[in-house]
């Protein structure tokens, strides 16, 4: 059954749309991506620190899921995940990945791409320890990415969580991790559905600075 019909009849880029100026952008893209994401929460919309997380498993095919953002800061865009996860063996083999943020309502795009690293213990424990008791639990109790065999085996594994963390609150697994991706090229995407020349900046990073340039929509 083909959707081709369907699909051509969707609208995209509807509503007010964010304007975009490339001459009046800062030296660096963490000031433009914290610019643009306050934007983006202050027009409301729904989850702009949800991304797109883009990795290579070892035969090299691609793979992607959803993530929340932890942090941006000097280091780079931070996440967390349990480093026995498919996307934790991918980045253990290859520790490079993309990220993409989508926000419709402004019609922003925002690609960042790089090398990832881990954090550390001391940031690991501190993402742990400020979830929620539900969110912990969850963590604890599932062997992410694995086969389940039976579903009763979550409830289980959930019950065995909730009573770990009751004898030791502070208890933080060792496969949990925050890493950061350093970014070796970040680009801004704004669409102008009018008009279709959908304004592109790209820094790339060069030495120890940072190199804009214009792309072709």
């Amino acid at each position: 059954m083909s959707i081709s019909w369907l699909l051509r009849t969707l609208p995209a880029m509807t509503g007010e749309l964010a304007r975009f100026d490339l001459d009046r952008t800062p030296a660096e893209p963490r000031e433009l991506f914290l610019r643009w994401f306050g934007e983006a929460v202050a027009a409301g919309v729904r989850e702009p620190h949800a991304m797109n997380l883009a990795t290579v498993d070892e035969g090299g095919l691609p793979d992607v899921r959803v993530l929340l953002l932890r942090e941006v800061d000097e280091r780079g865009w931070h996440f967390a995940t349990d480093r026995r996860s498919a996307k934790g063996r991918q980045l253990t083999a290859g520790p490079q990945a993309a990220l993409g943020f989508y926000w419709p309502e402004q019609g922003r795009q925002i690609r960042v791409r790089g090398k990832v690293f881990d954090l550390g213990l001391a940031a690991a424990a501190a993402d742990f320890l400020s979830r929620s008791p539900t969110s912990r639990t969850a963590s604890l109790s599932s062997v992410q990415s694995d086969v389940l065999a039976d579903l009763s085996d979550v409830t289980l594994a959930m019950h065995e969580a909730e009573r770990l963390l009751a004898e030791d609150p502070d208890f933080v697994p060792e496969s949990h991790v925050m890493y950061a991706l350093a970014p070796v090229s970040v680009e801004f995407w704004q669409g102008e559905p009018a008009s279709r020349r959908h304004p592109r900046l790209r820094y790339r990073r060069s030495a120890d600075s940072w190199v804009k340039e214009a792309l072709w929509p």
